[in-house]
């Protein structure tokens, strides 16, 4: 969706809310004192980024912002750690995970990256 010197920002296929990005480095690693101070800057650069886009395009009411770290703490793919960047809105979650373990969407997640890939693209 976006590249950066040292790190990408993806849509997650598979997201928890409508706009979830996920901010990754280049470099496979498995850990955040694995990059040095360069690739944190761009990657902690491209999440604010992020932040600035969604705030625009998807006005959220807030953000769940998380890195998973190992296998243990939820990590999907082991050794290339990736920030989540999650918006929220307020009576965002409902019942339907619970009962039946189904996702519901409001937004098909290509319409959702139509809003989001122009903004993001912008300096």
């Amino acid at each position: 969706m976006h590249r950066s010197s040292h790190s990408f920002i993806i849509m997650n296929r598979y997201p928890y809310a409508n706009g979830h990005l996920m901010v990754a480095p280049n470099r496979h690693v498995g850990s955040l004192d694995e990059l040095g101070e360069g690739e944190i800057a761009d990657v902690m650069g491209l999440v604010k980024k992020s932040l600035y886009t969604l705030r625009r395009a998807l006005k959220p009411d807030g953000f769940n912002v998380g890195l998973n770290i190992g296998k243990v703490a939820g990590a999907g793919v082991e050794d290339h750690i990736h920030f989540h960047i999650v918006p929220r809105w307020n009576g965002d979650t409902n019942f339907m995970p619970v009962v039946s373990g189904t996702k519901v969407m409001p937004e098909y997640l290509e319409k959702t990256y139509e809003r989001l890939i122009s903004l993001i693209e912008e300096p």
